[in-house]
């Protein structure tokens, strides 16, 4: 079947679906123009210029021990992902105000189904755009968090501000967790975006799902992809563009 049949395909599904949830995977920065910091040509980049690995440096022990140093590698390297959305996403905030899409489900922490318009939203990492003081509680934009001059401290109390992100190696919020099970466990169609059945991520939300048609739209073949019902190897952009939603 060759791309054109598949989308024709994909819109029947959307169409027929009484709800379709979406996974939004790491592919889907890349595609927003954003090089995520654990690929290994961005993490080797990373270790070279602060003589640390992003797997050490983006963590709760550099956060509490090293404010600066976690601080300046947090605005240098992590807030780059602070870029525009995608076509994808601006597709999907048009499907879910007509009533085609229920929810999209993320690992990205940049909040770039929110920027095209996509409300019911599970940011399962969080999101740079919260930040909060965690003793008092007050809370802050990210444009401050840029701003300040090397670590960012609370205007009421003097506390370190915390990024409402969860660094490498942080228990999951469970309620976010219980939200996506609910999502995906109610999903007669599920569709992957720049992501595979196998993901770290997402594999142990997707063994919930007993819907009627599990999707896969990313670039690169990969071996979990026959376990799929519809696969379109192709950027999501390419594809959700000519929808017609």
């Amino acid at each position: 079947m060759d791309e054109e049949k598949k989308i024709e395909r994909l819109r029947k599904i959307i169409d027929d679906s009484s709800y379709t949830v979406i996974l939004s995977g790491s592919g889907m920065m890349a595609e927003c123009g954003y090089m995520g910091m654990k690929t290994p040509e961005k993490a080797y980049e990373i270790e070279n210029r602060y003589g640390v690995s992003p797997e050490d440096i983006f963590t709760s022990v550099y956060y509490n021990n090293r404010p600066a140093e976690f601080f300046k590698f947090y605005r240098s390297e992590v807030l780059q992902g602070d870029v525009d959305t995608s076509d994808t996403f601006r597709v999907a905030a048009r499907m879910e105000k007509i009533g085609k899409l229920k929810c999209i489900i993320t690992g990205n922490i940049y909040g770039y189904p929110q920027k095209a318009g996509c409300k019911n939203v599970i940011d399962l990492h969080g999101n740079i755009h919260r930040n909060i003081c965690p003793h008092c509680g007050r809370k802050y934009p990210l444009e401050y968090i840029k701003t300040a001059k090397k670590v960012p401290l609370c205007q009421d109390c003097s506390r370190v501000i915390r990024p409402q992100v969860a660094l490498f190696g942080e228990m999951m919020d469970s309620q976010l967790m219980t939200r996506a099970t609910w999502e995906i466990e109610n999903a007669d169609t599920l569709i992957l975006l720049g992501t595979t059945l196998d993901s770290e991520v997402f594999s142990k939300y997707i063994k919930y799902f007993e819907g009627t048609n599990l999707v896969i739209i990313h670039k690169e073949h990969h071996h979990s992809d026959s376990r799929a019902d519809l696969v379109i190897w192709d950027e999501p952009r390419n594809v959700f563009t000519k929808l017609g939603y």
